[in-house]
């Protein structure tokens, strides 16, 4: 294979300073016997190559290196446009084309790009979607517009205010990026290899639906929940409401769609399948020597590990006793923290300009999109979501006490009152 290219199961994959940890993490899952799609790594230089090529280097140093924001926005956007429109030069063009083609013809899969930035996926700074992963590709042009955008998502503006609230400039670091068959997914998920408030030899905790998994990462679906203890075993399940799904259609690309009604609060695993991939869990977690959260998808083959990454959370704190006997709501804990605040309910982003600083978020649904707001408020609720999905990441490790999945928070919380947010627990109270 060329420099830039290498099969995930090459050790050289397992460079993290090369193809950036979420690559380097699936790797090592690969190559210790764990089931992973198969694929190839892009190396970051390809991405310094394309820089190069386009004589971008003064743009990519002037976006953090001026005080004057306008300037700096131009250097973005200079990125941003350079990175998608112009032509990604042969040198790198032509081993991308050569790994994709094989990959194509050796599974006969649609196929997936992920991106794999240098900077993502450590302890304290995951990155949680803040950058791009395309689905479902069958097209050449396809493929070709999806490594210019993984690219090109260093230099959005999300990613840009995270990684000022980091102190990370994105001219010192690259993105790599993962090529892989698409995995036919009949249900996804993710898991916790420590339950929030549980010690390091407490429990785990599994979330799933139907389809694949950008609903969860997205905070669109509560998922359902699944409890195990240390040994695997299956102590409660939880039923989500799932009421649609994302799936990929031959030719016409990622697409959501209703769940039947009789399946919407039907686990999507049965207790074997739970067990399975309990073990799983603890295995990247021994190979990984920490805590860790992953990302996973089961087709008709069984279960294929997506990522892994370090996980933080927290013991659970003992609410005030003027606290015990208000009203109540539960849902899925992020795993950190205790806070007090005045509730904003948000049924719409137009009134985002209420949240104040200090204000609990109460809203619908949260993306990773309003990952802006958790340097805002002190505490946030939605009525989906669960510990798995991608703002749940975000907070954990900004240290912000969210719950999600909680029924009707919107309409139950009154807006402007007193809420008690325990993001250990999954528990919401609150006083007028």
């Amino acid at each position: 294979m060329h420099p830039f290219v290498v099969p995930i199961t090459a050790p050289e994959a397992t460079d993290a300073g090369r193809f950036g940890p979420k690559a380097a993490n699936l790797a090592r899952l690969g190559q210790a016997g764990l089931p992973i799609p198969a694929g190839f790594c892009v190396d970051a230089g390809a991405y310094r190559a394309q820089i190069r090529a386009l004589g971008l280097e003064a743009d990519a140093r002037g976006v953090f290196s001026t005080e004057d924001s306008p300037q700096a926005r131009r250097h973005a956007l200079a990125m941003k446009l350079g990175l998608l429109d112009k032509p990604i030069t042969p040198a790198v063009l032509e081993p991308l084309l050569a790994a994709w083609n094989e990959l194509k013809d050796r599974t006969w899969a649609l196929t997936v790009v992920r991106s794999s930035a240098l900077v993502e996926d450590r302890f304290g700074s995951s990155f949680a979607g803040q950058f791009e992963s395309f689905l479902g590709l069958e097209s050449e042009a396809d493929f070709i517009t999806a490594v210019r955008s993984c690219w090109g998502a260093m230099w959005a503006t999300r990613a840009l205010r995270y990684m000022a609230t980091h102190d990370i400039d994105p001219a010192d670091t690259a993105m790599a990026i993962l090529i892989q068959p698409l995995v036919s997914a009949r249900a996804s998920g993710g898991g916790l290899s420590q339950a929030p408030g549980a010690t390091a030899g407490g429990g785990m905790i599994l979330s799933a639906t139907w389809g694949l998994g950008s609903a969860i990462a997205q905070g669109e679906v509560t998922p359902d929940r699944y409890e195990l203890d240390r040994d695997g075993r299956l102590v409660s399940v939880a039923a989500g409401r799932k009421d649609h799904q994302v799936g990929c259609i031959h030719h016409g690309g990622e697409t959501a769609r209703l769940v039947p009604r009789s399946m919407v609060a039907e686990p999507c695993l049965g207790d074997a399948q739970a067990a399975v991939l309990g073990a799983l869990l603890r295995q990247v977690e021994d190979l990984m020597d920490m805590p860790v959260e992953i990302e996973w998808a089961m087709d008709d083959a069984g279960f294929k590990l997506l990522q892994a990454r370090p996980l933080h959370t927290e013991p659970a704190t003992v609410p005030d006793a003027i606290w015990m006997n208000r009203p109540r709501l539960n849902g899925h804990a992020a795993g950190i923290g205790w806070v007090t605040g005045r509730a904003c309910v948000i049924n719409c982003e137009c009134e985002l300009a209420r949240v104040a600083p200090g204000d609990v978020l109460v809203t619908r649904v949260a993306g990773p999109a309003l990952s802006h707001l958790l340097t805002r408020v002190s505490g946030v609720v939605t009525e989906r979501g669960g510990s798995t999905s991608h703002m749940a990441s975000l907070a954990r490790e900004r240290g912000i006490p969210m719950v999600l999945g909680v029924l009707d928070a919107t309409q139950r919380i009154p807006d402007g009152s007193t809420v008690a947010v325990d993001g250990v627990a999954g528990v919401v109270r609150w006083m007028n």
